[in-house]
């Protein structure tokens, strides 16, 4: 992959994008926007669609390391765009710059790295844990 090579796309907030539809514990109170997990998940999507080149046969990708700020608040209805740019590897993981923007103005910004990976093996691996 080239540096700089880039994937976005947008998505729609609905109800349970919200911070307010997380709530494993009754009476935790959090506000009805958009919640900083699905926006990270948003990011990692973007940035995992441009790994899918690199992935061979029975391999995906994997998140490893998020470092995003969440900057502003995004209501139910609106438009969230997410887009990854690849800036380079560090060792084995994949580095990506990752944006969100809203019809306001950027939401979150930062990086991301991602490692791709036999499927099986993370599976077996990840079986092991319970």
């Amino acid at each position: 992959m080239e540096r700089g090579t880039s994937f976005k796309f947008r998505y729609t907030v609905g109800e349970a994008d919200t911070a307010a539809a997380l709530k494993p514990i009754t009476g935790d109170d959090f506000p009805a926007v958009l919640a900083t997990t699905k926006c990270i998940a948003l990011l990692e999507l973007a940035a995992g669609r441009l790994l899918k080149a690199e992935c061979g046969p029975a391999q995906l990708s994997v998140g490893v390391i998020v470092d995003v700020k969440h900057l502003a608040a995004t209501p139910v209805g609106a438009w969230v765009e997410a887009e990854a740019t690849y800036t380079g590897r560090n060792g084995r993981l994949y580095v990506f710059d990752v944006v969100a923007r809203d019809p306001g103005g950027e939401i979150m910004r930062g990086r991301h790295e991602r490692a791709v990976i036999d499927e099986t093996r993370l599976l077996e691996s990840a079986a092991k844990r319970r």
